[in-house]
Parts: structure tokens; C-alpha cells; sequence
């Protein structure tokens, strides 16, 4: 798992924020106590970024609060399950594994 906010990433011009390529990105919005339930995306690794909101994001037994603007990293085989707090938009990236 990892985590930075794009403040973390202003002191670069072209910043590689992680390594990822070929992905899918989808647009997540969440109202508040909207809970999306356990789930995996095998054979990818899942990057989300929090633009508004806050989330309790439940990677297996672990629970991460996210705020706007945070950015999350972690294999898609790990079981997720985001909780929003309050009012949630995230972009999230699903970037096939290379073998």
C-alpha cells in the first residue's frame, strides 16, 4: 500500500506519482453512509485518488480514513470496501499487473 497527497508532489515538475500503465479509470461518487460492499479487482493494482469527502476505505481487515485530496495505492487482490463519511468523489485507476 501506498499513499501521498499531490501537495507531497508540487516541488517537481513532472512528478511519477506511481508506477502504473495501460489503465482503467472510472469516476466513483459516493453520498454520505453509502457504503460499496467487499469486493477485489484481480490481476490490476487499484489507485485511488480522493478529490472531495472523506472515506473510511476498508482494505481487508485494515481501515484507512482518506481526505480530499489523499491518494491511495494497493493490489487489487486485497478485499475493498470504501465508506463515505460524507459526500465522496474519487478517481480511481485500475493498472494491470505486468508479469
Amino acid at each position: 500500500m501506498e499513499r501521498t497527497t499531490l501537495a507531497d508532489l508540487e516541488d517537481r515538475p513532472h512528478a511519477e506519482v506511481f508506477e502504473t500503465r495501460r489503465p482503467r479509470t472510472v469516476r466513483l461518487s459516493l453520498d454520505a453512509d453509502e457504503r460499496v460492499p467487499r469486493h477485489t479487482h484481480e490481476g490490476t493494482n487499484v489507485v485511488l485518488h480522493l478529490l472531495s469527502g472523506r472515506l473510511e476505505l476498508t482494505l481487508d481487515d485494515e481501515t484507512h480514513t482518506l481526505d480530499a485530496g489523499d491518494l491511495i495505492r494497493f493490489s487489487g487482490e486485497r478485499e475493498v470496501s470504501p465508506y463515505a463519511v460524507e459526500p465522496s468523489t474519487a478517481v480511481v485507476v485500475f493498472a494491470p499487473v505486468e508479469s
